[in-house]
């Protein structure tokens, strides 16, 4: 079964990683994200630009995540899987 994290992102970033210069996305290391991602497995991010019921989604390949030096988590992201704008 895969296992998937599901993040909302503005439009720039959801842009950026479609496209392929945007390879990591960052997530402020707070009690909310620990719970999400620290002794999680992942295969697979769905991020979703916005709330709507049509809102723009894509699927990324997930490579796991590290904290850098200002205490951020980094999502190391893989092959984009498939986008949908519609």
């Amino acid at each position: 079964m895969t296992k998937i994290l599901h993040l909302n992102l503005f439009r720039k970033y959801f842009d950026e990683i479609a496209n392929g210069t945007k390879t990591i996305e960052y997530r402020d290391k707070t009690d909310y994200w620990k719970k999400r991602i620290e002794g999680k497995e992942y295969d697979i991010i769905k991020f979703r630009n916005g709330y709507a019921k049509n809102a723009p989604t894509m699927l990324v390949e997930y490579k796991g995540w590290d904290v850098n030096k200002n205490n951020e988590y980094e999502l190391y992201l893989g092959k984009i899987i498939e986008v949908n704008y519609e």
